[in-house]
């Protein structure tokens, strides 16, 4: 199922949610996608994961303004970052690897404006997946453009369950108190070259990044909206995100 909403009325559904005295939750913006006519889409999981764990999810619009993208930010309590198609190479300073990388230049954008935004602002960021790679691009990381050819690795990346090694003292240990998890896998890039002050959290078993923390940043690499659906345990992930939203 595929949420769709024009640009206006993710604004004014924005408006009339802040205008109220008494906030009855905190209010939650989810970047989305493109269609190929161009419509605004983004799967619904995401929005239940954070109406189920407390938040007002709002679905941002594809903006190309940056005193936008921060007047938005400043009417939220935090942002998600969600998946979709791979980041312009271009903007960790790389050409093209293969025919795997599909891009979206338009979202690229957006995206970007809305990391800068909520960096600038200090509101906590839930990033997946492709979130979390935007995410390490705008802090000065790269990026692994197609895993199959670049690491050396046996995990299929794209569609299978795999474990992965959490770190202890880190948010993912915190919550479920294991050093090793199941998590759910989709997709064929994943972080490279790490940040400048990121902190590593978690790794598949070919060394492959899947979680990190930054400042007000919890980034994963899996999709925990969708392993919410099968799986009520990781509600406690978003509503870990909707508790740092309301300090």
């Amino acid at each position: 199922m595929k949420t769709r909403l024009p640009i206006l009325l993710s604004l004014l559904i924005m408006t009339s949610v802040c205008s109220c005295s008494k906030q009855a939750a905190p209010l939650i913006g989810i970047s989305c996608g493109r269609s190929a006519t161009g419509a605004v889409n983004l799967s619904s999981a995401y929005t239940d994961a954070i109406a189920r764990a407390g938040g007002i999810p709002v679905v941002l619009p594809i903006i190309d303004d940056e005193s936008l993208a921060g007047s938005l930010l400043a009417k939220l309590d935090g942002i998600v970052f969600s998946g979709g198609p791979d980041l312009d190479p271009a903007e960790y300073g790389e050409e093209v690897w293969n025919e795997t990388v599909s891009v979206d230049a338009v979202r690229d954008r957006s995206d970007l404006l809305f990391a800068r935004a909520a960096l600038a602002s200090g509101k906590p960021v839930l990033a997946i997946c492709r979130g979390e790679q935007l995410m390490n691009v705008v802090l000065g990381g790269t990026l692994y453009q197609d895993i199959p050819t670049q690491v050396d690795t046996i995990i299929k990346h794209s569609g299978f369950d795999h474990r992965i090694g959490v770190e202890k003292g880190s948010v993912l240990y915190d919550l479920f108190g294991q050093d090793s998890l199941t998590v759910n896998s989709s997709h064929h890039q994943a972080v490279k070259d790490p940040a400048p002050g990121i902190r590593i959290t978690a790794y598949a078993p070919d060394g492959v990044v899947e979680a990190y923390e930054y400042e007000n940043v919890l980034a994963v690499q899996f999709h925990p909206e969708r392993m919410v659906q099968k799986d009520d345990s990781w509600l406690a992930l978003f509503r870990h995100f909707i508790d740092r939203t309301r300090k």
